[in-house]
């Protein structure tokens, strides 16, 4: 496991990752929720000021995560790997 570069498992039904199976997946997404409330506690009455920000954040999340998940994001079907 200490030589997987893959970050997350993919989601056994459907399509995109599933939980963080390395510790730099899982400070990825600590670290995106922690924007996203601290986002809404310090611009809360400003929310397309909100929005503008982490809009991109989203997208480079998604980007990161899906180049970082063990056999890629497609649509899976239950079937064992």
């Amino acid at each position: 496991m200490a030589d997987d570069p893959y970050w997350f498992a993919p989601k056994r039904y459907g399509y995109g990752a599933g939980l963080p199976i390395a510790w730099q997946g899982w400070a990825l997404m600590l670290g995106f929720v922690a924007i996203a409330i601290g986002l809404g506690v310090t611009i809360e009455d400003r929310p397309l000021q909100a929005a503008a920000i982490l809009a991109p954040l989203t997208v480079a999340l998604l980007v990161v995560s899906a180049r970082k998940t063990r056999g890629g994001w497609r649509w899976r079907w239950g079937e064992e790997e």
